[in-house]
């Protein structure tokens, strides 16, 4: 394996700034912010703008588009052209 030419891994806080979670974890990710993490150690700080906890799909605030009625109004609209007939 070659020397120097992979980058530092190393453990990293991700701030959610729209719901002010934040989790630790291990990343290469380079940042310049740091921030006192609750086990008193002072660790890099990457801000996201969506994480699992402001996410609508994991949320459960996600809308959910009704595909019934779909079949129908295709009928409605194009319903002679689509039992047959050409014109």
């Amino acid at each position: 394996m070659k020397k120097d030419i992979h980058p530092e891994y190393r453990e990293v806080v991700f701030q959610d700034i729209s719901s002010d979670f934040s989790f630790l974890t291990r990343s290469t990710v380079q940042t310049d912010d740091t921030i006192q993490w609750e086990d008193g150690n002072e660790y890099p700080l990457v801000k996201v703008e969506i994480s699992s906890a402001s996410h609508p799909f994991y949320t459960g605030k996600q809308r959910v588009l009704s595909s019934g009625g779909r079949v129908d109004q295709f009928r409605k609209r194009y319903g002679s052209m689509a039992k047959g007939g050409r014109g």
